[in-house]
């Protein structure tokens, strides 16, 4: 595949996946409200959403999804692009901007990003010994932790009963 019709498969796909997570907020939001067939309703289009992201990716195939080596190597370069590109200038520019909660939420992703990265380079180098851990991630700011969470995360400080494990 090559062509328009790739790069609009992309597209279709990124926006899929944004929309099927900003339904899930919205879905939150309506809950929280008290509209809960509203809620309801949102749930239902974000599955949809995430079932054409799917189908989407699934088209692009090897465009995208490569050997579990290609994979654990393109996502160590993103990680690590996004942590020392991206999220320093939106650092920065939230602070010129005096916006303290954007910036704090874009300095703990930008550890955690960190923290993926050399998630996915250990991952590169054990791939052949067949390891298997659980891994907990903080709900607050995306910490990852492996074999077990941490008595309170490293980068936003929240407490143990705020991981949730991932098999």
């Amino acid at each position: 595949m090559s062509g328009k019709t790739e790069q609009n498969l992309y597209a279709a796909f990124v926006g899929e996946a944004k929309a099927h997570h900003r339904l899930l907020a919205f879905a939150r939001k309506a809950e929280a409200e008290g509209y809960e067939q509203v809620a309801q309703l949102f749930r239902a289009v974000a599955a949809a959403e995430g079932v054409h992201a799917e189908r989407h990716l699934r088209l692009l195939g090897e465009t995208v999804v490569k050997s579990t080596e290609e994979n654990l190597q393109y996502s160590f370069e993103q990680e690590s692009t996004v942590n020392e590109v991206y999220y320093p200038a939106f650092i920065r520019e939230a602070e010129e901007e005096s916006d303290a909660a954007a910036a704090v939420t874009f300095k703990q992703a930008r550890d955690v990003e960190e923290g993926h990265a050399a998630l996915y380079k250990g991952a590169l180098t054990a791939m052949l010994r067949e390891e298997t851990h659980d891994d907990y991630v903080c709900q607050v700011c995306g910490y990852v932790a492996e074999r077990g969470a941490p008595d309170r995360c490293p980068v936003c400080n929240a407490r143990r009963e705020r991981f949730r494990a991932v098999t």
